[in-house]
């Protein structure tokens, strides 16, 4: 008895590898998202999935072991277990994500910010900007779920909170749930600025804050209708401002 040839040995070793580098980044991201206070996860990775192929693999490495030990020639099933396991993974993986919403979290914040702004220009007036969160609370039930998660629970559906009387955004989210959207009309009823609260784009875990770009708050400006751009939207754009 020889034991597995190199290419064997280096293969097996990769799939290790990959096996441990993919499930037990998902395993890690899923434990910490329970404690964390806000995550940014359109599609939380699964701690039971994650375990029970980290589980499998470990069972494949010590008959893989075992072969090695034991000096098992090359046409030993035990050296395809690690091999198998990933391929077989990844195929659910793939399986899986057909369900998956196909943008990430960030991307999904944008939007929905991007489609309450546009929603919220088409009922504004010549004179001013909507005000009354009975009129726009519908626009907000439009947009789905957030793609946000408190100490591991998905938060739901987009909230809504209309403030008047503003200089600017809001910017300060102490007390407010990720997902909130945070309406500010002008005193003057002439404008109106809309931020979201959640997480940077480049942060996955943390405390919740302003959704923002680059360091930069993504801020949605809602102004009064021009007469003769009726049903169009002007400043479609959400922008983005330094605090």
């Amino acid at each position: 008895m020889t034991g597995p040839t190199r290419r064997t040995l280096v293969t097996n070793l990769l799939c290790l590898g990959a096996l441990a580098w993919l499930y037990g980044g998902d395993l890690v991201d899923a434990l910490r998202i329970r404690s964390a206070e806000a995550s940014s996860f359109a599609s939380p990775p699964s701690a039971v999935r994650a375990g029970v192929v980290l589980g499998l693999a470990g069972v494949g490495l010590a008959v893989f072991g075992v072969g090695l030990l034991r000096k098992q020639p090359e046409g030993f099933k035990g050296y395809r277990l690690l091999p198998i396991l990933l391929v077989g993974a990844l195929f659910v993986d793939l399986v899986l994500a057909e369900g998956r919403a196909p943008l990430d979290a960030s991307e999904m914040a944008a939007v929905a910010l991007r489609h309450f702004q546009e929603g919220a220009q088409k009922l504004a007036t010549p004179e001013a900007v909507p005000s009354e969160a009975r009129v726009l609370q519908p626009l907000v039930d439009t947009l789905g779920a957030a793609p946000y998660q408190v100490h591991g629970v998905p938060v739901g559906g987009y909230a809504l909170q209309v403030r008047t009387g503003c200089e600017g955004p809001a910017l300060d989210t102490s007390g407010t749930r990720p997902g909130t959207l945070l309406y500010c009309a002008a005193r003057d009823g002439r404008q109106a600025w809309v931020t979201l609260v959640g997480l940077p784009a480049e942060v996955r875990l943390g405390a919740p804050a302003v959704f923002s770009l680059r360091g930069e708050p993504r801020i949605a400006v809602i102004r009064p209708r021009v007469p003769e751009e009726d049903g169009v939207a002007p400043d479609s754009e959400a922008t983005s401002i330094s605090p």
